[in-house]
């Protein structure tokens, strides 16, 4: 099902679902319209699945999310944020079976996001340069990041695909491929990481092909065996980067593409400003204690010029994404301050076919459910944000351990 066939596509006020209906995403069905956002779950210490990273989804999927992510499965060895991410090959498989068939065991469907770090990965702890579209130094790693040449732009692009199979045979429904938060193909994107001057340079088109490579290598790859969603960046939060009137643009371009069943909307840069993303309280102590020397020092002296401050308000993205579902008539995954009844009902009354959390569920696995069962149900994620930090060691809401 690709997303002219959906059901968005319906003249203005035909689209009415409830959240808890059963919703299709291109091939697939859902039990509902909620999703587990990807969100790095820090429990594979050594690149491949643990009972300890099926359990933790297996929570979210027993929680009553229509689906869960993965998070995060690099196509390529040197585009892991560090070396204990998995990256997609044969020998991941058998455990990512595992982790699928458990899952489905507790009714919700699984996607894999997939993608390459790009300027983000750490190329000291992957061993490997870190590539971008133009050599600089990375703010997070403190080494200069390798320009990548066009061969390894044919390189990537056949590993995304290659991953996107590897996600079929593992049994996963949905694949997600990673086009934002300056990731390698967000990185292109960006006026103000992507200098080249050849035809991955410069005016949008051209910004705006490598991302357009991807999917549609992906989609060749699978067909419809499995939905494709991709994450696209509305705006980089960062001065003179991708910005809201490109994004839109470039979605454009990826609906005619006929590539992919959905796109999320996300926002922020993981190399240049993460919490734009976010929203909430800035966490440096704890960010500062999960750093090796000399990033530790460097974060306590210039922390907050890094870690900017946001206020978190309800469905914060709703206001950008709006201009995405006038846009746009392929099926929209709404992202960003939904954590209750009202949300939700507010998200599909605007359009949106599906609404994403992360948050939320890291502090309750089973808020989906309780919210089915009791509308009035509050999450009681705070937006502190001192889950962030735990990335580095193993994802969780740190405020189960101290207040139970």
């Amino acid at each position: 099902m690709t997303s002219a066939e959906s059901t968005a596509s319906e003249p203005p006020g035909v689209f009415d679902p409830g959240v808890f209906d059963e919703a299709r995403l291109g091939p697939i069905a859902l039990r509902n319209r909620t999703i587990k956002a990807a969100t790095f779950e820090g429990r594979t210490p050594d690149a491949l699945v643990t009972d300890d990273l099926i359990e933790f989804h297996r929570s979210v999927a027993a929680g009553g999310v229509g689906m869960t992510t993965v998070a995060y499965l690099a196509a390529s060895p040197e585009g892991r944020t560090d070396r204990h991410q998995i990256h997609m090959r044969p020998a991941a498989v058998p455990g990512l079976r595992r982790l699928t068939d458990a899952i489905h065991a507790e009714g919700a469907a699984v996607a894999a996001q997939i993608g390459h770090a790009g300027p983000v990965a750490n190329a000291a702890s992957n061993r490997a340069h870190a590539l971008a579209p133009s050599a600089q130094i990375s703010p997070l790693s403190l080494r200069l990041t390798r320009k990548a040449t066009k061969a390894d732009i044919r390189r990537t692009t056949a590993d995304h695909a290659r991953a996107a199979r590897h996600a079929v045979e593992s049994g996963f429904d949905s694949v997600e491929i990673h086009l934002g938060h300056n990731y390698l193909s967000s990185a292109f994107l960006s006026p103000a990481i992507n200098h080249r001057t050849d035809e991955y340079g410069g005016p949008l088109e051209n910004r705006a092909r490598v991302a357009r490579e991807v999917t549609q290598a992906v989609r060749a790859e699978v067909g419809d065996e499995v939905a494709v969603t991709a994450k696209l960046n509305m705006d980089d939060g960062v001065p003179g980067g991708f910005w809201l009137d490109e994004s839109l643009q470039v979605a454009q371009w990826l609906e005619q593409d006929a590539a992919l069943d959905a796109l999320e909307l996300t926002c922020g840069s993981s190399l240049k400003n993460p919490l734009y993303l976010f929203r909430g309280d800035v966490p440096l102590r704890d960010f500062a204690a999960a750093m090796p020397q000399p990033q530790r020092a460097g974060l306590r002296a210039v922390g907050r010029l890094f870690l900017k401050k946001y206020p978190y308000e309800p469905l914060y993205m709703l206001d950008y994404a709006r201009q995405f579902r006038d846009a746009l008539s392929m099926p929209l995954i709404l992202l960003g301050g939904v954590t209750d009844y009202d949300g939700m009902s507010a998200a599909m009354a605007e359009g949106f076919e599906f609404v994403a959390m992360a948050r939320a569920l890291l502090r309750e696995p089973d808020l989906v459910r309780r919210v089915e069962a009791d509308h009035r149900t509050r999450s009681l994620c705070i937006h502190c944000n001192r889950c962030m930090p735990t990335i580095y060691s193993r994802s969780r809401c740190v405020l189960v351990g101290e207040n139970g």
